[in-house]
């Protein structure tokens, strides 16, 4: 069964600890696809983009706020938080991400996001692994952020399950794609400001009563494209937590750090 498909949920994969790896542009050659990621034209060597447009792209690494991932330009503690999580503490436990959202990354999330391209998942999920990989180390199970039923039949897919189902594949933890549940349709976030955001997911998601057994007392992965305000990562840490979920972390392909200079 292709492990995309809502009624998928892997329950007999070993779990085991993913390997530790360099970030970003060290990750092993042999996933890197012959063609970009963006373009679709062939590439001259190994890469998963033109040299031109590679460059412009911002692996996040350390050092970053221990909660929410959020970069420094220095840090002195490897457990240092940031002042934002200090002063309003996420209800996640740690959230990493593998690219600052800029210009390029953009353009990766909405080829994924609204073009449907698969090509470049296992590249992309090697990403989020390498990103997330000490969150994984942890982890007893993955989880994406579900889009409501009437979003889901128009897109005819879940760009966050396609993510999350390559992150299992590249680390070998378990994958449930419907643990949880959109039961409010909302607008999109895009546009919208964090206070905005933030009453749009309210009491949008729950965990599925045929998933609370999977949650109840395991370490849970969350995976999505974009962290931003990190409302819609709350919303969903807030429902898994109420089924019982022992911890709740977050891992997405971009993050939004500083200032807001590309819309999403």
């Amino acid at each position: 069964m292709d492990q995309s498909s809502p009624d998928y949920v892997a329950t007999s994969r070993p779990k085991r600890k993913p390997q530790r790896q360099k970030r970003g542009p060290g990750l092993a050659t042999l996933i890197w696809p012959q063609r970009s990621l963006l373009t679709h034209r062939e590439l001259p060597g190994p890469g998963a983009l033109e040299p031109d447009l590679w460059a412009k792209l911002h692996f996040l690494s350390d050092p970053l706020c221990a909660r929410c991932g959020m970069p420094f330009e220095i840090a002195v503690d490897p457990d240092q938080v940031c002042a934002a999580c200090i002063a309003n503490p996420p209800l996640y436990d740690r959230a990493r991400a593998a690219l600052i959202y800029g210009d390029i990354s953009r353009d990766l999330v909405l080829s994924l996001k609204y073009q449907g391209r698969r090509d470049g998942l296992s590249v992309l999920g090697g990403w989020l692994a390498n990103a997330g990989r000490d969150l994984l180390a942890d982890a007893d199970l993955i989880v994406p952020v579900p889009l409501h039923y009437f979003r889901l039949i128009r897109r005819g897919f879940n760009q966050s399950a396609w993510l999350a189902a390559a992150v299992s594949r590249a680390s070998g933890v378990k994958l449930s794609v419907d643990a949880i549940k959109r039961i409010k349709s909302t607008p999109i976030q895009g546009g919208l400001s964090a206070e905005g955001r933030r009453r749009n997911v309210q009491g949008a998601f729950k965990v599925r009563p045929s998933r609370e057994n999977l949650v109840r007392g395991r370490k849970i992965l969350l995976v999505d494209d974009v962290l931003t305000t990190g409302v819609t990562a709350e919303a969903c840490t807030r429902a898994l937590r109420r089924a019982g979920a022992a911890c709740v972390d977050v891992v997405t392909l971009a993050r939004v750090a500083g200032p807001r200079t590309v819309p999403i």
